[in-house]
């Protein structure tokens, strides 16, 4: 009984001693990650002015020069802190990131170019994904690679048609290059989503047995997913501006409706997930709703502090993403499988980013020129130095491409089959190329077909934004009537006629979208101009003191 008693205890210390080592192991790799962290933070800001590297490059590049350290000091076993897992970028990055670029959008010119948007997010990730896929079919063949079924094919085709919506944020700024902006971040985060959406369907579907009925119900699915994901997006937003505005927190306490905003934010995401739909899109359009309503409830001072808090939450996710793609690149288990043939896993990569750039072509140029057919007014259509732009700017390959990559060819980060690993591999090669080569040269690019486009476009801000905060040349009607009269002041339809939705739908249909919300949304949910008037909240104070001599 004393020597079973005695085998339980030494079983048991020395279970407790691997935990606590494991802990250990774990409290250094986060403690060194978040040192490289305030690193790219440091660096990202030296190279502020730098023409050529952005702080998503700045993250890249010091997270392969920590891979290389890694793989130095632990003789070639090891090259990463962490490691890389769906839910920790699904769940925990992604959401933050999106969220903020829906609630700091511009979004006269995000609904203006709607339309559009979504022809170049869902057309054209279903255009591109074709593309790759028959390309694969045909190249894939010739080279000394696994037999890849249909299904395999296909969800290749939607884990390269992924653009990297997250890099676009640092390539690419909404004062200066706005309707680029709002086109192909737009199109980014629909892409994302459709992406994703493939990818899954892809997975559940029999493709073994595909006909007309299948196409049918994919494409009745595809529908369901989009239309139900932006609704409980927009809805999520509204509860939270109706709670917000009618309780109004900010009364007793500014930390409640701050937590409750951001609560709501998450929640969205979240509830997206749980009942199985894209989570990309709805905290997305939970932005651009909480932007519109749910910040103009809140009091000014936590107005400042949500701006500034989505902000850097979106900041550090960003910078988290690219500081590991860039360290995972050096994975040794990965290149281990692809070391006798590198030159197969350069060709896959070669056709792959080649397969890419074809399949961003077949949408971009022809999408444009269709997109450019419904508008009359000159200023209104995609020239051909903005289609390059637009064509370029989304060539870049990142985090939801790798984290598809991991969850169809591997098993918790993991693979032993050769095939899974050149395709892992060259997903990872592709990512950063994409990234280094074609991020580093978008802002030069944009320099150089549009040196003017930042003074043009300046005076079509959108100052009913979070990210606004300075006081507006123009007040909300007069910025109306100049976007809308200055590019030719004769014959220029009313925006209430017949004639005016014919020659200018999106701007007949702004017309009536505002006399709506004014009369019925910003009442029941506030907003600008409707923020309840409560006494002692800092309108009153400000009042008060504007009316002392």
């Amino acid at each position: 009984m004393t020597m079973l008693l005695a085998s339980h205890f030494t079983s048991l210390t020395s279970k407790m001693l691997s935990v606590s080592t494991s802990d250990h192991a774990s409290v250094v790799s986060l403690n060194l990650f978040v040192a490289l962290l305030c690193a790219c933070i440091v660096i990202g800001h030296l190279l502020e002015e730098h023409r050529w590297i952005n702080e998503s490059i700045t993250a890249l590049l010091i997270g392969l020069a920590t891979g290389v350290v890694i793989l130095l000091i632990s003789r070639g076993k090891n090259s990463h802190l962490l490691v890389f897992s769906e839910d920790l970028f699904f769940i925990y990055l992604l959401p933050p990131i999106i969220f903020n670029a829906g609630f700091q959008v511009k979004k006269k010119q995000f609904f203006r170019n709607f339309v559009t948007i979504m022809a170049f997010g869902a057309i054209g990730t279903i255009i591109s994904c074709t593309v790759i896929s028959l390309g694969a079919i045909h190249f894939f063949k010739k080279l000394d690679i696994a037999t890849f079924d249909l299904g395999d094919i296909l969800a290749i085709g939607a884990i390269f048609a992924a653009t990297d919506s997250v890099c676009t944020l640092q390539v690419l700024n909404q004062d200066e290059t706005p309707l680029l902006y709002s086109l192909v971040f737009g199109e980014g985060v629909v892409n994302d989503a459709t992406s994703v959406v493939l990818f899954n369907a892809i997975q559940s579907f029999d493709l073994t047995h595909l006909n007309h009925e299948a196409a049918f119900h994919f494409l009745g699915n595809f529908l369901y997913l989009f239309l139900l994901s932006t609704v409980l997006g927009v809805a999520t937003g509204l509860i939270s501006a109706y709670v917000i505005k009618k309780l109004y927190f900010g009364r007793h306490s500014t930390d409640r409706e701050v937590a409750l905003m951001m609560l709501m934010a998450y929640l969205s995401y979240m509830l997206a997930e749980l009942f199985a739909l894209s989570g990309i899109l709805t905290v997305f359009f939970c932005g651009i709703v909480m932007s519109h309503y749910t910040w103009h409830n809140v009091t000014e001072s936590s107005r400042v502090t949500t701006k500034h808090t989505f902000a850097t939450l979106s900041f550090l996710a960003e910078t988290f993403i690219f500081l590991y793609v860039g360290m995972d690149a050096l994975d040794i288990e990965k290149w281990r499988f692809v070391s006798d043939s590198p030159g197969t896993s350069v060709a896959v990569s070669s056709i792959l980013m080649g397969l890419v750039m074809l399949g961003r072509a077949a949408f971009v140029f022809p999408l444009s020129f269709l997109s450019n057919l419904s508008k009359k007014n000159q200023s209104e259509k995609i020239d051909i130095k903005q289609q390059v732009v637009i064509w370029w700017a989304g060539l870049m390959r990142g985090a939801v491409s790798m984290a598809l990559a991991y969850n169809k060819f591997t098993r918790s980060g993991h693979t032993e089959l050769r095939g899974n690993a050149i395709m892992i591999t060259s997903t990872i090669t592709v990512c950063l190329f994409s990234t280094m080569v074609f991020g580093m040269l978008t802002k030069p690019l944009i320099r150089h077909l549009m040196p003017h486009q930042s003074t043009t476009t300046s005076m079509l801000s959108d100052d009913n934004t979070p990210k606004s905060m300075h006081m507006p040349l123009l007040d909300g009607e007069q910025q109306d009537s100049f976007v809308e009269f200055s590019g030719s002041h004769h014959d220029v339809p009313r925006p209430d006629s017949l004639r005016g939705f014919l020659m200018r739908p999106a701007r007949t249909v702004h017309h009536y979208w505002r006399q709506f919300d004014d009369a019925f949304m910003r009442p029941v949910f506030g907003g600008r101009g409707f923020v309840p008037f409560v006494p002692g909240s800092p309108i009153d104070r400000s009042t008060h003191d504007l009316s002392k001599p």
